[in-house]
């Protein structure tokens, strides 16, 4: 732990604020000209660049954060060296200046070795001179993670390709999450860096300490935080894990399946190719929730994604509907997503609609989709149209097969939409 180490240069002292005047400054030369002097002295020497005083100091004022409880009033101290800001900061000659004079490649002083320094930055160079100069490509942050672990973004697929040809092995947990580099990159979508370890030979079903997988994990990432080239990435990553013989039907320690977690994130590319290679689309999680039960929890917060689309394709391949009395509950969540509640009420040959759900909808709601919520209310004790219940006979026949029969109905496509559910702003 960085407590226990000696602190060769502390915070205060005039080496380390002549550092940090120098990073404020982007002065790099000046920092670089630091670091080498540092290293004639002792290049392997520990520095402070900060710590939490503030939290020993009664007078001064408190981060927000700390205020409401969310800091840990902890003693903590930044630890770094020499070689560990070289290598963040991607200064090659001045690392390889270090090497050359003594810097120990695996010196770990404020958690992190210079490898994952470099590793995180994306820098290649310092990676790969890094290695050459014996650093352990399997060395262990303080957080339990591999330098692997810290390749995250796109560019640093480079270090990631030095790394495995130095032995890092593709498969080296986390310690706590028992995430592997495979579970990460397919976490962040990143295609180049999952086709990567999968060629070195990494699990592609491996499990984390959550029950997570590679697959799982392409699927759970927050797709409201993801640009739409992100989003094909994603999938991309996911076709890629299939092909490679990923498991659909793995679910984690809270028995989410990938479809679970596709659904809740209302993405129907993904909901679509997990479908067509067997997921169980009436999987059960431990809340008891279907992956339908989850897209429609959910649909309010992913409505630029059409969750309405993704009900439509899981009724139209055999998901079991919600218990009718349950409507209820789906028009409180769902009131303002319209196609999605009349999808789901079609999907019904008859359902007991009663104009005191009419509460469950906040009145802003009501007006601003009210031709929609009067043409459902006024069904209220009423028998459906026979169009709709010759629908529901059909589709009751072909079953988890309309996706695939009602296309090939010798009639036209706007009738072929009204069996498939495509919503039409009303109900009859």
């Amino acid at each position: 732990m960085s407590s226990g180490i000696k602190v060769d240069y502390p915070l205060h002292s005039e080496i380390v604020q002549t550092l940090k005047g120098a990073q404020e400054k982007k002065d790099f030369k000046c920092l670089e000209r630091l670091l080498k002097d540092l290293t004639k002295e002792n290049p392997d020497a520990v520095i402070e660049l900060s710590n939490d005083d503030w939290m020993k100091d009664p007078s001064v004022q408190l981060p927000p954060a700390v205020l409401m409880g969310l800091w840990s009033l902890e003693y903590k101290r930044e630890l770094t060296s020499p070689l560990c800001i070289a290598a963040a900061q991607g200064f090659t000659a001045c690392l390889l200046y270090l090497l050359e004079h003594g810097a120990h490649p695996n010196l770990s002083a404020g958690g992190k070795a210079a490898l994952h320094e470099a590793c995180t930055n994306s820098n290649t160079e310092c990676t790969e001179l890094l290695l050459e100069h014996g650093a352990n490509p399997n060395q262990l942050s303080e957080d339990g993670l591999a330098p692997l672990h810290m390749c995250r973004t796109p560019q640093s697929l480079r270090c990631a390709k030095a790394l495995v040809r130095h032995g890092a092995n593709v498969d080296l947990p986390s310690e706590e999450e028992e995430e592997t580099p495979l579970l990460v990159a397919a976490r962040h979508g990143l295609l180049h860096h999952v086709q990567l370890f999968l060629r070195y030979g990494a699990n592609v079903n491996h499990t984390s300490s959550s029950g997570e997988t590679a697959l799982g994990a392409a699927c759970l990432a927050d797709q409201q935080k993801l640009v739409e080239d992100q989003h094909e990435e994603h999938f991309q990553v996911c076709r890629f894990l299939l092909s490679y013989g990923a498991n659909v039907h793995i679910a984690d320690n809270e028995r989410r399946t990938p479809l679970h977690k596709a659904a809740r994130n209302a993405q129907i590319s993904l909901v679509q190719l997990l479908l067509d290679h067997g997921a169980d689309i009436n999987a059960i999680d431990y809340n008891g929730s279907s992956p339908l039960s989850n897209v429609l929890q959910n649909a309010i917060l992913h409505q630029e994604w059409q969750p309405d689309v993704v009900v439509q394709t899981l009724l139209n391949r055999g998901s079991i509907k919600l218990w009718p009395q349950a409507l209820h509950k789906v028009l409180t969540a769902c009131a303002a997503a319209p196609k999605t509640v009349e999808i789901l009420f079609n999907s019904y040959t008859l359902v007991p609609i009663t104009y005191k759900w009419a509460e469950a909808i906040p009145e802003d709601i009501f007006k601003l989709h009210r031709s929609f919520y009067d043409s459902l209310f006024a069904l209220e004790y009423k028998p459906r149209c026979l169009q709709h219940l010759c629908r529901s006979a059909l589709r009751k026949q072909f079953g988890k097969y309309c996706y695939l029969l009602i296309p090939q109905l010798p009639v036209p496509k706007r009738l072929q939409d009204y069996l498939l559910l495509k919503p039409e702003g009303y109900i009859n």
